[in-house]
C-alpha cells in the first residue's frame, strides 16, 4: 500500500452563514467518512483543519502574509490515507463530504525522502 495526501479545498469565502446545527451535521459527516476509512485500516493520519491565516516564506527568506485573499480556493485541511494506487485513492476521495459543499479533494502520492 502506498500513502496519499488528500488536500481539501473550498471556496475561500467559506460558509459563514451555517447554523450551529448545520456545522454539527457537517462535522458528523466528516467523522463518519474518516471513520469508515479508518475502519478499513487505510487512514494514516486524519490530519487537521487549517486556519485561513498563515505566512508564506519565500526563497529569499522574505516572509509575507498568506494565503492571499485573492485566491478563489483555500486549503481547508488534509488527511493521509493508504491505498493500492492513485486510482484507488481517488475512489476513496469520492466520498469526501467537502464534495457535497462545492469543494474538491486533491489526491497526491507521498514519496519518501532519503536522508
Amino acid at each position: 500500500m502506498q500513502e496519499f495526501l488528500f488536500v481539501y479545498r473550498m471556496d475561500a469565502s467559506g460558509n459563514p452563514q451555517a447554523t450551529a446545527e448545520q456545522r454539527q451535521a457537517i462535522m458528523k459527516s466528516w467523522q463518519e467518512w474518516l471513520g469508515g476509512i479508518a475502519a478499513q485500516n487505510q487512514l494514516t493520519s486524519a490530519g487537521s483543519r487549517l486556519q485561513p491565516e498563515g505566512k508564506v516564506v519565500k526563497s529569499n527568506s522574505m516572509v509575507t502574509d498568506g494565503p492571499y485573499i485573492e485566491m478563489k480556493e483555500a486549503i481547508g485541511g488534509y488527511s493521509i490515507v493508504k491505498a493500492a494506487s492513485l486510482t484507488d485513492a481517488a475512489t476513496i476521495a469520492k466520498g469526501c463530504p467537502i464534495l457535497f459543499a462545492g469543494g474538491n479533494v486533491e489526491v497526491r502520492e507521498l514519496v519518501g525522502m532519503e536522508l
